[in-house]
């Protein structure tokens, strides 16, 4: 309790600070300059730019431009239009921040999305292979896990190849040889046929909905040794859920084999020697520029040194932020309570947070306040794209557009339950999420808030994911005392094609928010339109629904809620919600519909996502 109290003393100085200079009328920003073109040895001014955001970000703490004692007005670093290469990520700390209530700003100065930082670089020396296939050389020492050509993402060689580019089926389907193989984790056997004995798969991976029957997480993991003539292979590490379950078998597809490299735009990385194989798109020879490797997990990262010293007053005002890393193997949090080795008051939640090597997205902060993304143009990321771990306030991301994002668009993780309210007064509004989980299908979501309260989704379209839309999870064994997943706002949201590939699943889903009666009414959502959740033929777990409200899924207030088709209710809840005028209830007054301001706002900065519109019509 005691660091509670510590980080809500420290919120409030923030916004007191801000409050009163905001009062004090208009001055002048100092503004500094960026290009591709500039030099780091020049002067910063319009002329004469610099030509890295990181000299910039130096000049600006090592001149004290940021101290308390000189900050009289905004800071305003300008990046002109250009590709702004990142081969190490940018970093920022709490002697990056604004002081007295005034932002430190950079900035497009040519418009959103106009100057980009670019977390990957070229693949060069490419050479004719065998048929449409290329070749090329790469550092191995220094392997990736995502590709892209042109700005869009290849595929890593796969069997069974996927039915179109923007789907995860088709699948395999795992075997049982016998009852007491039931509850492995890292032993797959296959049914007879399904592989070929001549594959090489001795670099190969397998992307897996661990726990048969149940559809719920994805795990990509390494394969360790296979045995072609017991139909058997072992994994390098350990998935989710046993690969077994309720009479049924875990949908997988294999990657990363020569052997599957059959299709443009798939590519097989041999990490061994240093070389990719690529079939292009458009099935020419690729050039020095047109085929991309990340070069960092992370583009973005802003952190402060400890919860009790934050980063803060930080802006980063329309840039674009396209290309990050995925691993080599993913796992979504531990397998088992306490799994971490940390002592917890509720080490149940070990099984709700990523494991340390996974805290990363394309833009990630951590011990910050008042942190603000706008006019972003997210794109191409090989994990989350937005990422707010443990101890962060009024971090806002707005008028931004996400896009083929690998895992999560924004994830924001509180700390563990019980542990001090440290992750609040978020604000996401006005924003377009969309084709994200591509490389983590399972428990993707546009936004996800975990253990976090006090904060605003709002005007925004979120669409095509596997699993969620929106999420808002803490744990079922959390008392109220212990829980900070409360006064949340949900509002103004078109959710649009979720539940692509999952099962047991809401566009909109809760879990653990409130447990004990009595529940008190503190979550909002209103004027929602969530359009069909139909999952592929091949899901074989219980059916989807508009709105899922899990174990603990209490003390909310739906008001003015659409839902399209889905394959089992519309709305699932314990008795512990209020609902007034949505369509699985009857008397639903579609009028009361405000379809015209659900979604983007007018001022929305990149092209527009289709109008809302019934999804019942």
């Amino acid at each position: 309790m005691g660091v509670g109290v510590v980080l809500l003393a420290g919120f409030v100085s923030v916004q007191s600070a801000s409050a009163d200079v905001q009062g004090h009328g208009s001055c002048t920003p100092r503004e500094l300059y960026v290009s591709t073109q500039g030099n780091d040895k020049a002067d910063g001014s319009a002329k004469h730019p610099w030509k890295t955001v990181q000299h910039a970000r130096d000049e600006i703490s090592s001149h004290g431009w940021n101290s308390a004692k000189d900050m009289r007005c905004d800071i305003h670093v300008n990046l002109a239009a250009g590709d702004y290469q990142v081969d190490q990520t940018i970093s920022f700390d709490e002697g990056d921040s604004g002081a007295n209530g005034h932002q430190v700003v950079y900035r497009s100065a040519d418009g959103p999305g106009k100057a980009r930082l670019l977390g990957g670089a070229p693949i060069t020396g490419w050479q004719p292979y065998e048929g449409a296939i290329y070749k090329a050389p790469f550092d191995k020492t220094k392997p990736f896990y995502t590709m892209f050509e042109n700005g869009e993402r290849a595929t890593v060689a796969r069997y069974p190849n996927r039915a179109t580019p923007d789907t995860w089926a088709p699948y395999l389907t795992s075997a049982l040889p016998d009852i007491s193989k039931e509850a492995v984790h890292n032993w797959l056997w296959s049914n007879p046929g399904d592989w070929d004995p001549s594959w090489d798969l001795s670099q190969a991976s397998l992307t897996i909905w661990s726990g048969g029957s149940w559809s719920w997480f994805t795990d990509t993991v390494p394969i360790l040794d296979v045995n072609f003539t017991k139909n058997q292979l072992t994994m390098k590490y350990n998935t989710r859920y046993a690969l077994h379950n309720s009479g049924g078998g875990s949908r997988y597809f294999l990657q990363n084999s020569l052997d599957f490299l059959d299709q443009p735009g798939e590519f097989y990385v041999d990490y061994k020697n240093g070389e990719v194989y690529y079939w292009p798109k458009n099935g020419a020879q690729p050039t020095d520029s047109s085929v991309i490797r990340p070069t960092v997990q992370t583009v973005l990262n802003v952190a402060g040194s400890s919860p009790e010293h934050r980063a803060h007053d930080l802006t980063f005002d329309g840039l674009g932020v396209q290309y990050s890393d995925y691993v080599d193997w993913y796992r979504n949090g531990w397998i088992n309570d306490g799994d971490s080795g940390d002592v917890h008051q509720y080490p149940q939640y070990d099984r709700q947070v990523e494991m340390p090597r996974d805290r990363f997205g394309a833009v990630r902060v951590t011990n910050t306040s008042h942190i603000t993304l706008k006019n972003a143009h997210i794109s191409e990321t090989g994990f989350t794209g937005v990422y707010a771990l443990f101890a962060n306030d009024h971090l806002a991301v707005t008028d931004s557009l996400l896009d083929h994002i690998g895992a999560d668009g924004i994830k924001v993780e509180g700390g563990y339950p019980g542990e001090g309210d440290i992750s609040n007064y978020h604000l996401f509004t006005d924003n377009y999420i969309h084709h994200f989980g591509e490389l983590v299908p399972g428990d993707a979501s546009g936004v996800e808030l975990m253990d976090t309260g006090h904060n605003e989704v709002s005007y925004s379209v979120i669409d095509h994911s596997a699993r969620y839309a929106v999420s808002l999870e803490a744990r079922p064994e959390v008392l109220a005392k212990d829980d900070y997943a409360q006064n949340n706002t949900f509002k103004y949201l078109s959710l649009q094609e979720a539940g692509l590939d999952s099962g047991d699943m809401g566009a909109f889903y809760t879990y653990g928010v409130d447990n004990f009666e009595p529940h008190t009414l503190d979550n909002y959502v209103s004027q929602v339109v969530i359009g069909d959740v139909l999952p592929d033929a091949s899901m074989p777990d219980s059916g989807t629904r508009g709105v899922h409200m899990d174990a603990g899924g209490c003390g909310f207030s739906f008001t003015d809620i659409e839902v399209g088709k889905v394959t089992d209710d519309k709305y699932q809840s314990y008795q512990c919600n209020t609902v007034t005028n949505a369509n699985w209830a009857t008397g639903f007054d579609q009028s009361r519909m405000q379809y015209d301001k659900i979604g983007v706002t007018a001022a929305f900065p990149y092209p527009r996502p289709p109008a809302t519109v019934s999804p019942t019509k």
